[in-house]
């Protein structure tokens, strides 16, 4: 999400430009990486879901797939998804508009 702030630097000074405020420009930020990390979330449960079946399969073990593990994986994926967009989203809702439309 870093760098997703920096390659848009010129976007947030238009925004910003055009009256947006900071909570608009930080509300954008958190619900793009609420979306990614949702999006990375369901792909690496599914990923692991069809692995450990995989593997299971291989191995000749049990089936068992506890449902709090992955709802937990799942919601930590979330969370470190909207702690790693809170900061990068606070940084761009403070820039000045002049000093966002000036950087290349």
């Amino acid at each position: 999400m870093l760098v997703s702030v920096t390659e848009r630097t010129r976007e947030i000074g238009i925004l910003k430009s055009l009256g947006f405020t900071n909570w608009n420009v930080l509300f954008l930020f958190i619900v793009e990486s609420t979306v990614l990390s949702v999006f990375g979330g369901l792909l690496g449960t599914g990923l692991g879901v069809v692995g450990a079946y995989g593997a299971q399969t291989i191995m000749n073990l049990p089936n068992t797939f506890p449902v709090e593990m992955i709802v937990i994986g799942f919601a930590v994926s979330v969370i470190v998804g909207l702690i790693a967009g809170i900061y990068p989203a606070n940084k761009a809702a403070k820039m000045k508009p002049v000093d966002a439309l000036r950087s290349k």
